[in-house]
């Protein structure tokens, strides 16, 4: 029986070549986009999912009150995983991960920089990356222990076994190897190539013990069937109890299966953003085309009932049950439905190196999976049973007589169903479309935000080795040379803030005022160095105010907080330092462009450095800049590379997600569209099939080609028009709910809508107007002589 239906069903296949190359296409095309989004959204929800304790893995996140909101941040003193592992007794084990270091490894000749991680030494033991060599419980145990990434340590040491060899950070400190982990899997939040543990921090002198310093990530390990709920209550009261002036302030775990997607809050609660946002858009997405894909299927396959209309009736007169024609149809439907998931999977291995690309993923197929295997077959079954349903019961309700007339039904019960699902298609087409061009305009709105200083020809670098005691050096060379016109010593790139908070004391200043400030730190010819502009005073300037030293700037959000009618002179208390303000300057964008400015205070030479900004000279090339700076540079600080970053390039790193989101949305709404456009043609198909007669008989009362072809076309416009109608109103809702999850956003013009509609009418025009003419131009005679 199966046999049979599979030979009759490839015979039907095999009939008609041209449709079931554009059926099999469009359902390849489609099923081909979903499965892989399905594998990025994969991805995505799996992030750690690879750790042995999974789901009792915490991070500790601060929330406190700052100018009336709640504000939420995962920073911690570092003295808290101590404090939890004594305090808490639903904890297990916690582990501290300080900022991303980037250190000088020197092996032999080798001289290299690379980035990792200071961590305590059971990092290993709650976070189970895989360890080639050594053991979790004892790599990380002495302060001179260092464990290496394969691919680190083979760049160190070639082929040579690296446990046991010494390599020597920063020039003054030997540390052995004693362990060597697998290479990181994308989906972590983690980008280290070395872990170097916590106690090698305290050898130096680092205190761990202040509470009032968030410098550093805690996560925590709860018990197996320990509490968070009770866990979270005694988070609570941790920071009062140990810093009573932050009586407000608490403490909470967040649980790792969130920390990728969720980790975004509004007030001190999660407000749905994050990039769970992104996930259900694909999500969406990924279901549109695969039932634009269907609905595209099913259109093409009545196209042909007229066609198939005698096949039916002559079945059933000898003695075809409804039943078995409905399995016929459905299994040359399941049929189509898996050639195509071959192509489909053939498409997605060849698109899968790009897509992997625009996504910065490393996305794969396990073909040796037998898992794999079952849920390809499963979406294949669904996506034929999909498709292949209401053809089915379609074709197999012709009453026999009619049906080997070549009256199949009534015009109008054929045709609404059929032009129903076209609208559909078209709906979620045109959504994807608008949508697509709203999240462009956002990026483009953004990006066009006014910064508040010059990126061109701004570069930046760290203070390494030498340079924090030849600072001053380098900056004097650098511009007798030429190669730079103004030079900034400051605490951290223009584009990043390291430094907040809140409390500051002025004259006025409302007890209940807890106003979270960045902090920033500069020697001086911050203004001219980075094009900053002063709406009253000056710039700090060391030679002729030595008090400078002690001097402050601030932004005009910060000068609205502190309410002074006159700021120049006012004195700003923190940490029982007073600063002085001589400017303030007119605000620009430190962290996110998405975001209001926040306030800033800018502290003078009494403070701490780490980075030198460059401006480079517009009137010599860049690399002759960057050649001689280079030069300088090695001769102060001869043991480092020169490691400069371009200020504009890292600031278009901020657009980077969004950017690749709106590529994704526009790449898989065009490929949406397509097969949209499939679906109008088997709708024009089969319209050319059920009105030839009326067309002859128009033809030879004296239509012409242009009358007729614009009476069958008006029909399809109707459609579309239809379906921007429905699609507007829904687009608009999305984006509109989108766009308040930025604070700076672009307003959704009309022109968008305008702009969406005229080219879906062009695209449905275009799309029949072949089939349209053809249907124009058939010889009449021909069609009319069997009436």
């Amino acid at each position: 029986m199966l046999t049979s239906l599979l030979k009759i069903a490839w015979r039907n296949i095999i009939r008609s070549k041209g449709f079931s190359f554009i059926n099999i296409m469009g359902l390849a095309i489609g099923m081909a986009s979903s499965m892989l989004i399905i594998m990025w959204i994969y991805s995505e929800v799996t992030y750690e999912d690879f750790h042995e304790n999974k789901d009792r893995i915490y991070e500790a996140w601060n929330r406190a009150s700052f100018s009336g909101k709640l504000q939420c941040w995962n920073t911690t003193p570092k003295i808290l995983a101590r404090t939890v592992e004594k305090d808490l007794p639903e904890v297990e084990q916690a582990v501290r991960v300080d900022w991303t270091s980037h250190f000088l490894f020197s092996v032999g000749d080798k001289r290299i920089t690379e980035a990792g991680n200071i961590v305590d030494s059971n990092f290993l033991q709650v976070f189970t990356f895989p360890l080639l060599r050594g053991e979790p419980q004892t790599v990380l145990r002495e302060h001179n222990s260092i464990v290496l990434t394969r691919s680190f340590s083979q760049t160190l040491f070639g082929n040579q076994d690296p446990v046991g060899q010494t390599v020597k950070i920063d020039n003054n400190q030997d540390f052995t190897v004693t362990g060597i982990l697998a290479e990181l899997p994308k989906n972590t939040r983690f980008e280290f190539d070395y872990l170097v543990p916590w106690s090698y921090k305290r050898s130096i002198g680092d205190d761990d013990s202040y509470w009032g310093n968030n410098s550093t990530r805690t996560y925590v390990e709860l018990k197996p069937n320990a509490s968070l709920a009770s866990a979270n209550e005694k988070m609570k009261v941790l920071k009062p109890r140990y810093q009573p002036e932050d009586s407000t302030w608490e403490m909470f775990l967040y649980p790792m299966g969130k920390w990728r997607l969720y980790s975004s809050f509004t007030d001190g609660q999660e407000d749905g953003g994050g990039r769970i946002a992104y996930v259900r858009w694909f999500g969406v997405i990924a279901l549109f085309i695969l039932l634009i894909a269907c609905i595209n299927f099913m259109n093409l396959s009545t196209a042909r009932s007229e066609r198939r209309a005698k096949e039916v009736g002559i079945r059933k007169v000898v003695g075809a049950r409804k039943q078995g024609l409905i399995s016929q149809f459905i299994g040359e439907s399941i049929l189509m439905s898996v050639i195509a998931g071959i192509l489909a999977l053939i498409l997605v291995t060849l698109s899968l190196p790009g897509f992997n690309r625009l996504t910065d993923k490393t996305l794969q197929i396990d073909y040796s999976n037998p898992y794999f295997w079952m849920l390809f077959l499963g979406f294949v079954l669904f996506t034929g049973l999909l498709a292949g349903s209401y053809p089915a019961f379609f074709l197999s309700s012709f009453q026999p007589l009619k049906a080997l007339k070549g009256v199949i039904t009534n015009v109008n019960t054929l045709v609404t169903p059929r032009k129903m699902l076209v609208i559909l298609q078209f709906t979620f087409g045109i959504i994807l479309m608008i949508c697509t061009i709203i999240v462009r305009q956002q990026i483009n709105y953004a990006q066009q935000r006014e910064t508040g200083y010059n990126k061109n020809n701004l570069i930046y670098h760290h203070f390494t080795g030498d340079i924090p005691k030849n600072y001053r050096l380098i900056k004097s060379e650098l511009l007798s040379s030429g190669a730079a016109s103004s030079v900034a010593i400051t605490s951290a790139p223009i584009t990043q803030s390291w430094s907040d908070g809140w409390g500051q004391e002025w004259e006025g200043k409302d007890p209940n005022d807890k106003t979270d400030f960045y902090r920033y730190n500069e020697e001086e010819d911050l203004g001219e160095t980075v094009g900053l502009t002063f709406v009253q005073g000056r710039d700090f300037d060391l030679s002729q105010y030595p008090t400078d030293s002690t001097a402050m700037i601030i932004n005009e959000t910060a000068l609205k907080v502190m309410k002074f009618d006159n700021p120049i002179g006012q004195i700003v208390k923190d940490n029982g330092e007073e600063w002085h303000i001589v400017g303030v300057i007119k605000d620009f964008i430190l962290t996110s462009p998405y975001q209001p400015t926040s306030p800033m205070l800018i502290y003078g030479a009494k403070s701490w450095f780490y980075t030198l900004l460059i401006k480079l000279n517009h009137d010599r090339s860049t690399a002759e800049n960057l050649k001689t700076a280079e030069g300088i540079f090695k001769k102060y600080n001869p043991e480092y590379p020169f490691d400069y970053q371009f200020v504009d390039e890292e600031y278009a790193q901020k657009f980077a997600n969004e950017k690749r989101t709106g590529t994704l949305a526009g790449l898989f709404s065009a490929l949406a569209i397509l097969i949209s456009c499939l679906g109008l043609f088997g709708l024009a198909t089969y319209m050319a099939e059920s009105r030839i007669k009326e067309i002859g008989i128009r033809k030879v009362l004296g239509a012409s080609v242009v009358g007729l072809t614009s009476l069958l076309t008006k029909d399809f416009l109707k459609l579309v028009i239809v379906s921007f109608l429905l699609a507007a109103p829904l687009a608009w809702w999305a984006m509109h709910h989108w766009l308040q999850s930025y604070p700076y956003h672009t307003p959704i013009r009309w022109e968008v809508f305008v702009m969406t509609g005229l080219l879906s009418a062009l695209i449905a025009v275009m799309t029949v107007g072949f089939q349209a003419i053809k249907a124009a131009l058939t010889n009449p005679v021909g069609s009319i002589k069997n009436e």
